[in-house]
């Protein structure tokens, strides 16, 4: 962590790797993570905690399973969302995106439980954000 204002856009220019978070700073126990996505990520729950969504750049569809059914949220540039634990859900972007997540440091990008992980996808509780 720094004692320095962390630019979002350099951040995000130091690094090209798709669906591997990078940790900008913490907030008490939890991790500010930026990432590069495009493409689909995986079906996946977070049993024990929710996870935040802000969208940077571009657009993000974050599809959810649930009793009711299936649905879709469809995020555009500079929206938020929750998805809230225990919510099966798989993040997608045909075009690419830029996205902010806050979730309790050492949570994996791939949740509790998943279905199997492809190699597009970093199975990480993300990276130091070197810059």
């Amino acid at each position: 962590m720094t004692d320095e204002p962390i630019s979002l856009d350099t951040a995000l220019a130091s690094f090209d790797a798709l669906w591997s978070p990078r940790i900008v700073t913490s907030v008490n126990d939890y991790d500010v993570r930026i990432a590069k996505v495009r493409g689909e990520h995986i079906w996946h729950v977070h049993d024990d905690t929710d996870e935040f969504f802000l969208v940077l750049e571009g657009e993000l569809a974050i599809s959810l399973r649930g009793p009711a059914g299936e649905r879709t949220v469809h995020l555009p540039r500079g929206s938020v969302y929750t998805v809230p634990r225990g919510t099966e859900h798989k993040p997608a972007s045909a075009a690419g995106a830029a996205i902010l997540m806050f979730e309790p440091a050492g949570t994996p990008t791939v949740g509790d439980r998943h279905e199997e992980v492809p190699a597009h996808v970093d199975a990480t509780t993300g990276h130091p954000l070197r810059s």
